[in-house]
Parts: C-alpha cells; structure tokens; sequence
C-alpha cells in the first residue's frame, strides 16, 4: 500500500508529461526530445552532475570499496544510478527512496554485471562463441534480459567484445576469443537479445559495450596493463564489433582501464569524441569502468580528483563509476570555467534519454515486480535453453580410436577435483546463479542420464590446486577396477576472469601428476576440462586418449557433459581462440601477418634464418576454428561463380559437404579469404564468414557463402578504409588450417 501511494505521488508530480497508457508507448504527450529538454530546463547544475554519478550498493563488490554510504548519497539527491543492487524488493526499495528525495523525481537506473546469465547461467562467453551460433547467444542474452529486469535490473555491463589473443589475460573468459569477425557477430546478437526491438518493454535491459578500447592487448597478458598499439592495429582487429554494436543501437558504452598510446581511455578524447561520438554518431552514453576515473592520477594522467574528473567529462565521459570525482569536484570546475555546461548537458542528456526509453519516467518501478520476479526466474524453458546451449558449447580437442562416445553399460571410472562440483562449474562472473541449487555438476549429470545403479564410481582424486594426496590412492584404486577413466579438471572460478591473468596456464596443482598415475594404469583416459582459458596442454595431448573442452558450462553444465559423454549430443563446437603449445608462443592467433623470412614448416630446406623458434614448433596445438565430432565431414567441389568480380559484383562460393561417419552431427563450415598483395601487408587468413549445418550420416549438403568488394575493405596505406584491385585465395574448410582453396581477382 506505501509503495503505491508514493507511486500515486510520483505520477502526480509529473502528471503534466503524461496521458492515458493506451494512448503513447510512453504515456507523454510530448516525444523523448521535448520532454528531457523541458525536464533538464528544470535542473539546477549540481542536479544535472548528480545524473551522471554511480554508486555501489552493498551487493555484488566487483571492484574496490569506497567507504561511501550509498544510501545517503541518494537521499542527499545526489546519484543517478545504482550498481550491484539486485532482486525486485530491494530495487523498489531504493527507487521509493531515491524518489522521496528527488525534487523531480527522476528515477535511477540500476545496473549489474549480467554477462552469461543471471540466475540461469549459461556457458562462459568464449564457450558461447564456440557454438560459433548467433542465434543461441542472442537466446541466452534474451534469456538473461528476462530474468534480471524482473529482478529491477535495468542495465547490464556487457556484453565484452575485446578481442584477446592472449590466454594468459583472464578476461578471455568473458569474450568471444581472438577473431574480430566472429567477436563481432557475437557482439551483434548480445545487443539484439539484451534490448530486444523495443526497449519500452519491460523485459529489456541496456547493453553495454565494453571495454573501450584495447583493454585485451595488455602488455605481458596482465590485467589493467599499459597498452601500446597501432592506429591501423586498433581500427582492424579492436574496433569493430565496439562499430557494429553502435550500428544495433547498443545504448552504453564502458571505457577500459588500459592506456592507448599514452592517454588513458576513460580520459581518451580521440576514442570517446574523435571516433565514438563524432565519426560514428553514438547517441547513448558513456560510463567509466569501476573507479576508472580516480584511476587517472595513478596512471601519472592527473594531479588530482578534480583533474581526473575535468579531463575525463571533457573527453567524452558520461558517468563516473562508484568513483564519486564527478559528485565532488565537476560543480568546482564548471564554477572555474574548466567543464562548461554544454559538456555536462550533453552528458546529462543522454543518461536521461536511457531512462526516457526504459520508461522509467513512465512508471519507475516498472522493473521491480516481485511477483514477475518469482514467475520469471529459473523458467523450466530457460534451464532447457541453458541445456542446448551447453552443448553446443562442448569442444572435442581429441578423440583417439573413437573412445567417445562411451558405452553406457561399460564400468566408468570418473575422477577429478570437478568431478562433483556444482559451484566453479558456472564460472567467473556468473550474476546470481546458485552455485549449489540449481548449477548441475557432472556426477550428478551421469547419475541422473544413467540412473543412480549406474556403473561408476566417483573420486575427486587430487583439489584443483592444493598439495593434498591423500584421496589420490582410492580414486587410483578405483580406476584399476574400471573399463574407462573419465578426468575432470580445470581451473576454479577465480582463476580465469578479472584479475585472473597468469603466467602458468598448465593444469594447476597435483592434477598433471594424477593424470601420470592415472596413465600407468594402462586404461584408456578421457579427460574432461572445466576452464576459463586456453590451457597448455601438450603433455594431456601426447598421453590422453580424448580431451573435451568444457569450458565453465553453466547451470545444466553436467547434463551436457554427460550427454556428451555418452553419445545422447555429438560434439560440434570450434574453438573462438587458438590453444598454443607452450606460454613461450604467446601472443599466438591464426590470422597473423607473414614476415619477410616466413617458416614453412620441417620441409624448408633453408631453416635457420627464416622466423621461427629453435626449441619448440611455431604452430599451435589447436588452432582457431578446430573442433572434432564423433562422425566425420569431408568438403569437396569448391565452386567460385567467377575467376574475376569488379566492385560492383558479388563473388558465390559453394562447397559440398558430406557426413561420412557414423553419426548425425553438426558442422561449422568456416570461410577465410587471402589479401595476396596490398598496399600495406595483409594477414595470412581472415575469416569472413560461418555456418553451421546438420547433417545425417551419410548426407550431403551444398553450403553458400557470397563475397563482394566491401568484405575485402581495409585500412590502406593512407588509412583509407577500401579495397584493392588484386588476387585472393578464398579456403573453406572446418578450421583456420583448411588447405581447400580457390583463387579469384578483384579487378577495378
């Protein structure tokens, strides 16, 4: 009854703005335009700076703590937006008291690190992109958008479309790996799932791209490092899926941590104004990472808070993080003459634009319905998707003798420090999922696919990183009495994700030494990975007969694996991120640049002098876009429709693929193209596009895919984006190392 008496007092206060709910998508007489200018006429100077000020609650802490006492900040009328509260009671709490103290009653907007989910998880976001499916990550997002908005979630803080190339940076969990076109579609579909085609409704929430720009080229692989790139490196590899997310009409934007060239990108005017805001006309608005902005004076940027602040709102800043530098001092510098009030209009305008289209103005409590809430979480549908989607996630590195799938009735050993847990296995950055409720571990996946009288047994064996071998003994002992030895093993949660960067990426702990026990044994061994990471892996692909990467599979992460494991889903995922034999290779991606004395391999007679190692092969020991099945697909009779296309043609590719195993399955077909001369040097193999096709055993299928001259665009000499006139290779296989190939020119 409170609640909707002070609901009764807000419409009132802004009653003058509104009409009949059946007569405006928005109840305001007046469009989103009229409106904001007629409010933001209204505001007073500090009322305005308050817009774009954040604050934690006392949640989810994703960064360093302030002391702040958020609660008095917003009855003070002095936040715009929310951090890390969560749930519909808590939100509608905070609203009702925001809005008690707001002299116009302007609603926050409240935002949470929705990444891979936020109750129902689904798989980290780099085993996401190995479904190499747009359509699943736009459900899985879709899904995630559900959920969080009846929690009164209004904003999410994804998704991450840094492209990273090096595993030792724990944030490669949260992206889509080293490829910018793929990070780039996956980028799109996050955007469509999170903002649906209307963001009125009140099961979307803002996305948000981040991190911008070049966070994932940390020098060392160390996370918040000092980035140091090309302007040419930055507009090809690491700009464009943050382009394409402005083209779907992402509404936020999140600067990075890292330096580019010497200028912090919270304080970054070539990245925030030259680019974002000018040359490619983004509308939405702009928030620092957490505690970027005071970040500024240890990056040796700033003197001060007041510097930090003056130097990042000028830039192209929006709304300060958790940081408070825009609370305290933006009032002190626009007195000064150092911000003018055009730059915090501006600023003001497009939070208030955000929550104009959430229609917050409408009804600020939209977002916080508890009952909606207790209809919407964990949806029997939602916990399916999450199910599919895991599967399509799964990707088999190894498959010896055809070891998988394992027969259902053959005595299985299972052994692992994972093997039976139920919280890393949704992994870093998981929201709110319940990590021992409703997060599957891969015990009870198998007992609950072959019944509890199945024929296995359960030994954790070693911990994930302790020096404890007391239970090694009895798993061993087990896995003599057993058919098969099924190892899973990994990483925790915290060992991948932010601050998670590392220089050992080899399994941790005792668990390479019992997989060596294991192997005397002499039974055949599968082993199973639950990771945020590529891992080094030479010595597991030399001794294992199967390996399956799980990545961190979310919520029915367990039911997958152990549908995997016994044949009820064939594996079909690739890999979004090259796997390298040893750290001494990093950083290592397929689509490098040839050098002027390229390696050819063990048959290049002249060795020595040519751009390799002495101690260990160049290439990696998965590259990017690989993945096995439990059947086999062949590719043949590549057609190009033409030996030469002009600027104004289309070029048809055509491939036939056939299944010529013994099972259905699923193949990605993958399209590369080869720059064979420019202006400046292109690399070795692009990927330019992808489908995944089913096919039964036997069955062939005719896959097309069309190029014209804007797929062959790039940065010239001049820092012209366009094509060349000249000669490309077109490969089309199941990986980046296809040799399957056809020759075509680009005439002018």
């Amino acid at each position: 009854m409170k609640n909707t008496l002070l609901l009764l007092i807000a419409f009132t206060t802004i009653s003058s703005f509104a009409q009949n709910k059946k007569e405006s998508k928005h109840t305001f007489f007046k469009s989103k335009a009229e409106f904001v200018s007629e409010l933001m006429s209204k505001m007073t100077v500090d009322e305005k700076i308050y817009q774009l000020v954040q604050f934690t609650s006392d949640g989810s802490i994703t960064g360093p703590k302030t002391g702040d006492n958020f609660i008095t900040r917003i009855q003070q009328g002095k936040v715009g937006s929310i951090l890390n509260a969560t749930g519909a009671k808590e939100t509608r709490e905070i609203q009702r008291i925001n809005l008690e103290n707001s002299r116009l009653k302007i609603p926050l907007l409240f935002g949470h690190d929705v990444i891979h989910g936020y109750k129902t998880i689904f798989p980290i976001n780099l085993g996401m992109a190995s479904s190499f499916d747009t359509k699943a990550v736009e459900l899985a997002a879709r899904i995630a958008a559900n959920e969080a908005s009846s929690a009164g979630v209004h904003w999410t803080f994804a998704p991450m479309v840094d492209i990273a190339r090096d595993p030792r940076w724990g944030r490669v969990s949260e992206g889509s790996g080293e490829d910018t076109y793929l990070g780039t579609q996956m980028a799109i579909a996050n955007v469509k799932g999170f903002q649906g085609d209307d963001l009125s409704k009140n099961n979307t929430i803002l996305a948000c791209a981040k991190h911008f720009a070049g966070y994932a080229a940390a020098e060392a692989g160390r996370d918040y490092n000092t980035v140091d790139m090309s302007e040419r490196a930055l507009r090809e590899t690491y700009l464009p899926p943050f382009k394409a997310m402005v083209q779907s009409g992402v509404k936020t934007f999140m600067t990075s941590f890292n330096e580019i060239s010497g200028i912090p990108s919270t304080a970054n005017n070539f990245l925030l104004r030259d680019i974002l805001k000018e040359e490619w006309k983004f509308d939405g608005f702009v928030v620092s990472d957490y505690t970027g902005v005071n970040e500024l004076i240890a990056h040796g940027f700033a003197k001060d808070d007041q510097e930090a602040a003056q130097l990042s709102i000028n830039a192209g800043l929006d709304m300060d993080m958790v940081g408070a530098t825009f609370m305290n001092t933006l009032k002190k510098s626009y007195d000064e003459g150092k911000v003018s009030i055009e730059v915090i209009n501006d600023a003001c305008k497009r939070v208030l634009d955000a929550k104009f289209d959430l229609g917050l103005f409408e009804d600020p409590y939209r977002y916080s319905d508890e009952k909606r809430e207790n209809e919407t979480i964990y949806k029997p549908e939602f916990l399916d998707a999450a199910l599919a989607i895991a599967n399509k996630s799964l990707v088999l590195l190894k498959n010896n003798n055809s070891i998988l799938p394992l027969n259902k009735n053959q005595k299985t050993a299972f052994v692992g420090p994972l093997v039976s847990d139920d919280k890393n296995i949704i992994g870093s950055w998981a929201a709110l999922g319940d990590r021992s409720g409703y997060a599957t571990s891969v015990k009870e996946g198998v007992l609950k696919l072959l019944g509890t009288t199945a024929n296995c047994t359960f030994d954790e064996g070693v911990d994930i990183q302790s020096t404890n071998r007391s239970l090694m003994q009895k798993a061993i002992d087990n896995a003599k009495n057993a058919d098969v030895i099924v190892a899973v093993m990994g990483e925790s949660e915290n060992m991948s994700g932010e601050a998670g960067s590392k220089t050992n990426i080899d399994l941790p702990g005792l668990q390479k030494e019992f997989l060596a026990e294991l192997k005397k044994i002499g039974k055949p061994i599968v082993l199973v990975l639950l990771n945020g990471r590529p891992l080094t892996l030479s010595w597991e692909n030399d001794n294992m007969d199967a390996i399956l990467e799980a990545w961190w599979p979310g919520t029915r992460g367990g039911d997958a694996i152990a549908q995997t494991l016994f044949g009820d889903n064939n594996p079909n995922g690739k890999l979004p991120i090259t796997f390298p034999r040893n750290v001494g290779q990093i950083p290592i991606y397929y689509n490098h640049k040839n050098t002027g004395r390229p390696y050819l391999g063990v048959s290049d007679p002249e060795q020595k002098y040519k751009s390799r190692y002495t101690d260990s092969d160049i290439s990696p020991l998965f590259p990017f876009g690989f993945g096995l099945s439990y059947t086999t697909f062949t590719y043949s009779d590549l057609k190009l429709s033409a030996d030469k296309i002009n600027r104004n043609e289309t070029l048809k590719i055509e491939v036939e693929i056939t299944n010529t195993g013994d099972f259905d399955g699923s193949e990605v077909a993958q399209l590369y193209i080869k720059d064979l001369v420019g202006s400046v040097t292109r690399p070795v193999k692009e990927l330019k596009g992808f489908e995944k096709i089913f096919l039964k055993k036997g069955e062939k299928k005719v896959v097309s895919f069309q190029i014209s001259a804007d797929d062959l665009k790039f940065f010239d000499k001049n820092m012209n984006f366009n094509f060349e006139a000249g000669t490309f290779e077109i490969f089309i296989g199941g990986n980046s190392d296809t040799q399957n190939k056809k020759t075509f020119e680009l005439i002018d």
